[in-house]
């Protein structure tokens, strides 16, 4: 294994497919070990057995047909008819509707595109000043990813749950976890907002005709929620039959009776959407093999073992695991790095005595924050070419956001009530 680590720096600077790499990896692995190569394409199998993996074409299936509909402009009508009235009222709306729509479509940068051309132009009409509207719209690319039904959530679940520990890790629990934490964001974003100088709604006044007349252009999305949630903890779906009835439900609704997508150009969408899933499947089919030949090889307990003799306390493993994430943030789509990096985090973070779960909500929290971390965070340069501006315009722009989410994602941290009391009940 002396020339693994040269070879596969090697694949990644070449900029081989990632699932190259960690497949690559768990060969060399297992070959330094005289296993038998078979035991790769048995991993890979095992993706058949899992039936909660069908949850991620089908959400991702339902997320794509939204994001080609008029969804977006129906879930900002809404938000902005029942919180647009508030001091700070249509950036709470961004920050609300941005969340919503990540939450469902499961990436942040087609919030950013999709909502961006409705949103940038309202809050500038408002007399939102520059600066802030584009910090607020690209960190709020990225809310969302913290509830149900975001596919990272589902996905970390799926590779905790290949990790053998002592005590299992449900979907649904992830789903609960997340509510808390997600909230405190939104709501530390909208106090921010609020505090704007001279900023309130179009007239300061609760308009109930423009609600009704928004919720009955919404009324086909805002069941999606409940189905969704109800049906799961209502103990009518599990959570793969959620998903195949949101993406029936959905393609009834847009194609059918909405028709705002046309027949013909459904199979564009399916392939598109497709695309994604078959990227997240064979790269979770190599890292099964990896994360195999890791706990046969005992590396995370090796790890943890070396950490101890470092690190003597869980608030000590906490700060430097927080710095870890935001920077992996930065660097890797948050995809790779579930699939990557919870196989050797887990181990070594439920030997600290974190809670799995609430591991997952720290993961997700940080990453969600390094999608808009200078230098390199994705969101920054997708905001940069939606809005056309310079990429250092957004550095400058995002800063108080960040901040404030920073302090968001410490207390999610270090408060593990906030993430597991829901759970809990």
């Amino acid at each position: 294994m002396s020339l693994a680590t040269p070879l596969l720096l090697i694949l990644a600077l070449l900029r081989m497919p990632l699932f190259v790499v960690i497949a690559a990896s768990a060969m060399l692995g297992f070959y330094s070990e005289d296993v038998d190569l078979a035991v790769i394409s048995i991993e890979i199998y095992r993706l058949t057995d899992m039936s909660v993996l069908l949850a991620i074409p089908l959400f991702t299936f339902a997320g794509y047909l939204l994001g080609e509909s008029q969804a977006s402009t129906r879930l900002v009508n809404i938000t902005n008819s029942l919180l647009g009235w508030m001091p700070g009222g249509l950036a709470i709306v961004a920050i609300f509707a941005c969340a919503m729509f990540t939450a469902f479509t499961g990436a942040s940068g087609i919030t950013i595109i999709a909502l961006g051309a409705l949103l940038y132009p309202a809050l500038k009409q408002s007399g939102y000043s520059e600066k802030f509207n584009l910090g607020l719209l690209t960190s709020s690319g990225s809310l969302g990813l913290l509830f149900a039904p975001s596919l990272p959530l589902i996905l970390y679940g799926v590779v905790a749950q290949q990790m053998n520990l002592d005590e299992p890790i449900g979907i649904d629990q992830l789903f609960l976890a997340g509510i808390f934490p997600g909230l405190l964001m939104l709501v530390m974003l909208g106090a921010y907002s609020m505090m704007q100088p001279g900023i309130t709604g179009p007239d300061n006044n609760f308009d109930s005709k423009q609600a009704v007349d928004a919720l009955l252009a919404a009324k086909w999305e805002i069941p999606l929620p409940i189905l969704v949630l109800g049906g799961i903890y209502g103990g009518y779906f599990a959570v793969s039959e959620a998903a195949a009835v949101t993406a029936l439900y959905v393609l009834i609704v847009e194609v059918f009776i909405l028709r705002e997508i046309k027949l013909k150009y459904l199979p564009v969408v399916m392939r598109d959407s497709m695309v994604l899933v078959g990227g997240i499947m064979i790269i979770i089919g190599a890292s099964l093999a990896s994360t195999n030949y890791l706990i046969d090889a005992e590396i995370p307990t090796q790890l943890f073992e070396w950490i101890q003799l470092h690190i003597d306390d869980r608030i000590t493993f906490l700060i430097l695991l927080n710095l870890f994430l935001l920077v992996l943030g930065m660097m890797l789509d948050i995809f790779s790095a579930l699939v990557i990096f919870v196989p050797i985090i887990l181990p070594i973070a439920v030997g600290y005595d974190i809670h799995p779960v609430h591991l997952g909500i720290i993961f997700l929290a940080n990453m969600q924050l390094g999608y808009f971390t200078p230098p390199v965070g994705m969101n920054l340069f997708i905001a940069s070419y939606r809005f056309d501006k310079p990429v250092m315009t957004l550095y400058q722009a995002t800063i108080p956001f960040f901040l404030i989410l920073l302090v968001a994602v410490l207390i999610i941290t270090y408060w593990p009530a906030l993430s597991l009391s829901l759970p809990g009940l």
